[in-house]
């Protein structure tokens, strides 16, 4: 099994990271670049995505990473229904809403089967050879 020495290196945080850059475009090129309080809130909460993948990989501890990919997972949610409402309020297009949410509920699939993997991988460490 491969070693993954730094966060960057996780695919799961690359597509987070992407989702953020993403947002960012959208954020300055629709009518939501003027709208500063919903384009901050929607930035933020896209950026907490990878950010918290980060932050739980660097605490060294799987039990941490699982609760902090829980919380990526949570802003990926936020993210996904900020977006529903912006596209509803015409702030944000159709075709950017629809290419948006794949990208979000395809994170939160990678980051649920991430948590079940540390979670088996730690439950397996656990026992004793030959039980």
């Amino acid at each position: 099994m491969v070693k993954i020495s730094c966060f960057e290196e996780l695919d799961v945080w690359k597509h987070a990271a992407q989702i953020g850059i993403d947002i960012y475009r959208i954020a300055d090129n629709t009518p939501l670049s003027k709208d500063y309080k919903s384009r901050d809130q929607l930035i933020s909460a896209a950026i907490s995505i990878s950010n918290n993948i980060a932050e739980g990989f660097e605490y060294n501890s799987n039990k941490d990473f699982v609760r902090f990919l829980i919380y990526a997972k949570g802003s990926a949610g936020e993210v996904r229904s900020q977006a529903y409402v912006l596209n509803k309020a015409a702030r944000i297009s159709d075709e950017d809403y629809i290419s948006l949410r794949e990208s979000l509920v395809q994170i939160s699939k990678e980051i649920k089967g991430f948590v079940i993997y540390l979670r088996e991988f730690e439950k397996n460490k656990n026992k004793k050879v030959g039980d």
